[in-house]
């Protein structure tokens, strides 16, 4: 069954709620949100995802960063009895130096939500670009023995790379990221942060970026995968609406 998920960015509770407004009424084909931990932000993914829950969304996932589980500790989520999902990450440094983490991967944190809560859908993370592919697909297949269920992939930004992707994960349950790239700033943000490699006909425009999101769409229903919007950068309204025609039955 297609699933589609837009994830917000929970910045603070009021804007939170305003973008989930609107994710509902411009976008009612999506089912679930997915929500980044930022630390950054005082709200945390489990928290902002109990938030919205009681704002309409039945489904929420909270992303739930390795490092930041101290060993013994109860893992985020535990005491929420209506949590159904979490997508488990590795996590990037903290930018601020004095904020403590632990040397856990993302393969040992699946691995104690399945032992200690193996009522929740456990999914783990799959990125095409940042190492060799042999690597990532290695890193795959550790992440499902440990119990991961399915995967999120970083965004991914032509049509050549999702067929590639498509064939390497044919036989898992998958969330296809999508991400607008509008203008250089946003471009040179992907390629340092996650060394992504465009394709040289890409174009950073918002016509652009949406076509290409509209092809992936109609390519996920019709495998029955899944995808998630990561709208960065662009208003709501801009970018959402043209997506959901596509969700038109």
């Amino acid at each position: 069954m297609t699933r589609i998920s837009v994830e917000l960015v929970p910045r603070d509770e009021a804007r939170l709620r305003e973008d989930a407004a609107a994710v509902r009424t411009l976008m009612p084909g999506a089912s679930l949100l997915n929500v980044p931990d930022l630390t950054r932000f005082p709200l945390r993914a489990w928290d902002a995802a109990a938030l919205l829950r009681g704002e309409g969304f039945a489904d929420v996932i909270p992303h739930i960063r390795a490092i930041d589980i101290a060993p013994g500790a109860p893992l985020p989520g535990a005491d929420d009895p209506d949590l159904r999902e979490v997508l488990v990450v590795a996590g990037d440094p903290p930018a601020d130096p004095a904020q403590r983490v632990w040397p856990n991967t993302a393969t040992d944190i699946i691995g104690r939500y399945r032992r200690e809560l193996p009522h929740l859908a456990v999914y783990a993370a799959f990125d095409p670009y940042r190492r060799a592919p042999q690597h990532e697909l290695s890193e795959i297949a550790r992440k499902r023995d440990a119990g991961a269920c399915g995967f999120f992939t970083q965004p991914l930004f032509d049509r050549a790379m999702l067929d590639i992707c498509m064939s390497w994960l044919r036989d898992e349950t998958v969330f296809w990221g999508l991400s607008p790239v509008i203008g250089p700033k946003s471009r040179a943000y992907w390629e340092r942060a996650n060394r992504v490699v465009f394709p040289g006909d890409f174009e950073p425009t918002i016509e652009a970026n949406i076509a290409f999101a509209q092809d992936v769409l109609r390519v996920v229903r019709e495998r029955g995968d899944s995808a998630y919007l990561m709208p960065l950068r662009v208003k709501l309204e801009n970018y959402l609406p043209p997506l959901q025609d596509v969700l038109q039955p």
